[in-house]
């Protein structure tokens, strides 16, 4: 065969391939949408295709994107909620008939899973609607921060700054320091650092703390392959940064962020699936909704109290240990000085036997809260517990025990009042309808909020002020959260002048339902607008 016809062989081989590869793929990849930039995996096909073709099929169908998430590493990329968020139009539009109607009960929800775990709240409904908006309106401008903006040159510095400078002041607190100078550094700087590491480890968590990818991939196994090690590697460079990111501690943020947020994302404000003896009575790996556990020492939640233990084989009724229940059965209507107390004992107390039990964990290798939970969910606690108790002796032993009353302190104070950032904290989830001032929130219950009292409190807290945001896009790190507000001010609140105190105070006055729990949200009023605009 002479080279000419040799070449036209290969060219037709070449076409006949690409045009079977076409068509093999139009039935696996997901329809593309313009307006969306991730996907979630495609359904199983009754045809049995080798995953390294599904793949294959997905970066072929795909490579016109500017940036693909891979079917077989969404789950490592982007959050849970994201995932539930990036659905095919069939099934969005489906979605909007069956969960549009008005008014929309808490109580009925969304079809729950075979687990018995909601596959998406209201709630997280309410926010996937909003991101929705958002993105046909401004696609052009909020794409590039969820696709390509990282805070990793900004995070990995500030989280090395903070975790340093959290173990010099511990170490100079034992050495060197009395307890009202131990006290007045854990309020600043140390209540910042330890709040910086959280809100740091959190974008980690979200993959928007190291490189996202940003080039176009060309359609090759060979780029498929070097794309999965890549988010292999990725995923390993994760969760050692959220491993020994979270020290040094007294209690730490690892066990909440490895097993409770992202599922936070879904669950947020589901009565059926964010009740405390369900979240400590469940089999399941990651916690139904992680931020019940802070929740439920100020506000009010739905199901029944946890965790319970048996005493004795013929005890009929479990004992119930909830500290956080027990201290809010307590507060008083229009008392907030007496609530913001309770809660502060409480939740500092909590916090103390959290650390207690670390050493628990540590050395038994269970953490007896959770009896159901696999046995890969003991060992992961296992192996965290061991290092970082291991790290709180040996600050003990070289700097003596105030050392750790340090890192306590530091941890809890940015928690619980007058600490500015705990306004933040405490009404990030709330059922807030409508502002004392006559701001609306329109028709119907807004389950987040955020807190915008000025540039330097959105350093102070580095973002996580910037909550509503954040559960709209859950994958724009940390320094662009606050352009959302620019680039879509009808979907936020307007000023800057928030009042903390004003805010903790009204808190502590009148609790309020965790995330609209009671009265469900209007998943039509996806607006936040001043009383009469339009």
């Amino acid at each position: 065969m002479s080279p000419n016809r040799r070449i036209a062989a290969v060219y037709l081989t070449a076409a006949i391939a690409s045009a079977c590869l076409d068509f093999f793929c139009h039935g696996l990849a997901p329809p593309r949408n313009p307006i969306r930039r991730h996907w979630a995996p495609p359904p199983p096909q009754t045809t049995t295709v080798p995953a390294n073709f599904r793949q294959y099929c997905s970066v072929w169908r795909s490579s016109s994107r500017d940036v693909l998430f891979l079917s077989s590493s969404v789950t490592d990329e982007v959050p849970s909620s994201v995932i539930g968020s990036d659905t095919s139009e069939d099934e969005d539009k489906e979605e909007s008939n069956n969960k549009s109607q008005l008014p929309i009960n808490a109580t009925q929800g969304v079809p729950a899973s075979s687990t018995g775990i909601a596959t998406s709240s209201q709630a997280a409904q309410w926010h996937k609607q909003r991101r929705k908006e958002m993105l046909q309106k401004y696609s052009d401008r909020i794409s590039p921060l969820e696709r390509s903006s990282s805070s990793n040159v900004l995070g990995l510095s500030l989280l090395f700054l903070s975790n340093a400078s959290l173990l010099a002041m511990a170490y100079l607190s034992g050495k060197a320091w009395n307890p009202l100078q131990i006290f007045l550094a854990a309020i600043f700087p140390g209540s910042m650092f330890s709040l910086w590491t959280l809100q740091i480890l959190h974008d980690c968590l979200h993959g928007s703390l190291l490189p996202k990818p940003s080039s176009r991939p060309l359609p090759s196994l060979k780029h498929d392959n070097n794309n999965n090690n890549h988010v292999k590697k990725k995923k390993k460079l994760q969760s050692l940064l959220l491993f020994w990111g979270s020290m040094p501690s007294f209690f730490g943020y690892h066990l909440y962020l490895r097993h409770g947020h992202l599922s936070h994302h879904k669950s947020l404000g589901d009565p059926r699936s964010t009740s405390l003896r369900q979240l400590f009575d469940s089999d399941k790996s990651e916690f139904e909704d992680g931020d019940v556990l802070f929740a439920a020492h100020r506000m009010k939640l739905k199901g029944e109290a946890g965790p319970r233990f048996r005493i004795g084989k013929e005890k009929k009724e479990d004992l119930v240990l909830s500290i956080s229940r027990a201290g809010f059965s307590h507060w008083k209507r229009g008392r907030p000085l007496r609530n913001a107390a309770i809660f502060a004992a409480t939740f500092s107390f909590e916090r103390f036997l959290l650390g207690i039990n670390d050493v628990v964990v540590a050395l038994t290798g269970t953490n007896y809260f959770f009896p159901n939970k696999p046995r890969e969910f003991h060992k992961e606690c296992a192996d965290y517990c061991q290092w970082a108790v291991l790290v709180r002796g040996a600050l003990w032993k070289w700097a003596g025990w105030k050392s750790l009353l340090f890192l306590y302190l530091a941890e809890i104070l940015w928690s619980i009042p007058p600490h500015p950032a705990c306004a933040m904290f405490v009404t990030n989830h709330g059922s807030a309808t409508r502002d004392e001032d006559g701001d609306g929130y329109g028709d119907g219950c807004i389950p987040s909020s955020s807190t915008y009292a000025g540039k330097w409190y959105s350093l102070f807290t580095l973002g996580t002020n910037y909550h509503c945001e954040h559960h709209d896009f859950p994958t724009i790190p940390l320094h662009r959260l606050g352009k959302l507000r620019e680039i879509a001010p009808e979907y936020y609140r307007e000023g800057e002048r928030d009042n903390v105190f004003e805010i903790m105070w009204k808190v502590f006055s009148e609790p309020e339902f965790y995330a609209c729990m009671d009265v469900g949200v209007n998943l039509k009023n996806t607006k936040i607008l001043p009383v009469g605009a339009s």
